[in-house]
């Protein structure tokens, strides 16, 4: 199988590859980037575990092929941290107990992280919205609005 080669940005980072034209992003990422913070659950884009962010909107990286993306921009988990700081999601996630497995929380992170690059202030109705690909079996849901609810809060009194 000839193999294709790419340019990608991946975390701020310029990478250039050679890949067979099946090739997932998600497994670019996970296997030969080494970035496991971007999870696979289902495989087939029902779950929201693999979301990163593909030139600033949420995609599934396990429906995504690497071939296609040639020159395009990927923002993972990994590179919400910056400089050793943490995102201000993640550091809300922590405070308000949202995480139980941690499985979903990557793809949790990735999706509320486009949202609040679209709308910085959304409301409870618009973040349950976004969130509605992202599933988790550990929780109801309810500290993970509430953490996403406090960083917009925190965004509006700074402003």
């Amino acid at each position: 199988m000839n193999k294709i080669k790419v340019t990608l940005i991946v975390n701020r980072k310029e990478y250039s590859l050679e890949v067979d034209p099946q090739e997932r992003l998600i497994d670019t990422l996970r296997d030969r980037l080494k970035l496991t913070g971007t999870k696979e659950g289902c495989a087939i884009g029902e779950c929201g575990a693999c979301t990163v962010l593909l030139n600033g909107k949420a995609a599934l990286s396990c429906l995504v092929l690497t071939a296609q993306i040639d020159g395009g921009q990927v923002l993972t988990v990994e590179g919400l941290e910056v400089e050793g700081r943490l995102d201000p999601l993640q550091q809300a996630f922590i405070d308000y107990h949202a995480v139980q497995c941690g499985f979903c929380t990557p793809g949790m992170l990735m999706s509320t992280k486009a949202l609040l690059m679209k709308n910085p202030h959304p409301s409870r109705e618009e973040i349950k919205t976004a969130l509605e690909g992202n599933l988790c079996r550990c929780t109801g849901y309810e500290q993970i609005i509430e953490a996403i609810e406090s960083v917009v809060k925190d965004k509006k009194e700074k402003e």
